[in-house]
């Protein structure tokens, strides 16, 4: 019986899966963002989320839990110096999986995977997009403080004048 084995084996064998989710996990903290296989993406998710949660806890036993999993200095230290404080108030979700369409060789599906704080084109898209829906089928309408914040702006220009 498999109870309890739901991780995706990932057509390896334990030790070549570990390193290769190592890997990962390394340069996703290194460059923030990774192309990869949507299941490779989803097993790297399970992997690396616990070990950013770990790494808000700036201890020593915590450092070297994680460099267990990891087994790099440098992105340990990146990790911890620098990614923490950018998910310190971030009670969970850490990475974002986007998917890009299929690949030509082998037709697999593949997708970006990226820590969610350290996208800043969506960060001032979802910040600037504050429009709220109505029943109708007609026009959206704008919430009221958008639309007034650029007709103050265009007062207060020709008085400065």
């Amino acid at each position: 019986m498999r109870h309890n084995k739901k991780f995706n084996h990932l057509g390896r064998t334990s030790s070549h899966r570990k390193a290769m989710l190592a890997n990962m996990a390394c340069s996703l903290i290194k460059h923030k963002r990774i192309a990869t296989t949507t299941a490779k993406a989803k097993a790297l998710r399970v992997y690396v989320e616990p070990l950013l949660t770990k790494a808000k806890d700036d201890s020593t036993h915590s450092r070297r839990v994680v460099f267990n999993y990891l087994q790099n200095k440098e992105a340990v230290t990146e990790l911890f110096r620098d990614i923490a404080q950018k998910i310190a108030d971030r009670p969970g979700g850490y990475t974002r999986i986007l998917k890009t369409g299929f690949r030509l060789g082998d037709a697999a599906e593949m997708c970006i995977i990226e820590l969610v704080d350290y996208n800043e084109n969506m960060l001032t898209t979802k910040a600037a997009k504050k429009t709220t829906r109505t029943r109708r089928a007609g026009k959206k309408a704008v919430a009221p403080a958008v639309e007034a914040a650029p007709a103050a702006e265009a007062k207060e220009e020709p008085a400065a004048e």
